[in-house]
């Protein structure tokens, strides 16, 4: 669910190690293509009580530095 509260399915593109820490990508498949409100949500492995669980990124250097790393692959892979 987003911050609001509204539920969506999303769907797992790729995963990945970025300086030590796990990250995931997602689409939400149910929103509309040229829905602006929503496009790749980006969330990281985090430990909580022994358990991983997945966060949101905060930062914004790291959330732009993640993203640059799923962009390449991601769109080289599209590329091919």
């Amino acid at each position: 669910s987003d911050d609001e509260g509204n539920e969506f399915v999303l769907e797992h593109l790729h995963t990945l190690e970025y300086n030590g820490t796990f990250y995931m990508a997602f689409l939400p498949t149910d929103i509309e293509e040229d829905d602006p409100d929503y496009g790749l949500i980006i969330l990281k492995v985090v430990e909580e009580d022994g358990e991983e669980i997945l966060g949101t990124v905060d930062d914004p250097d790291e959330l732009q530095a993640v993203y640059e790393q799923f962009a390449s692959v991601l769109f080289d892979e599209e590329e091919e």
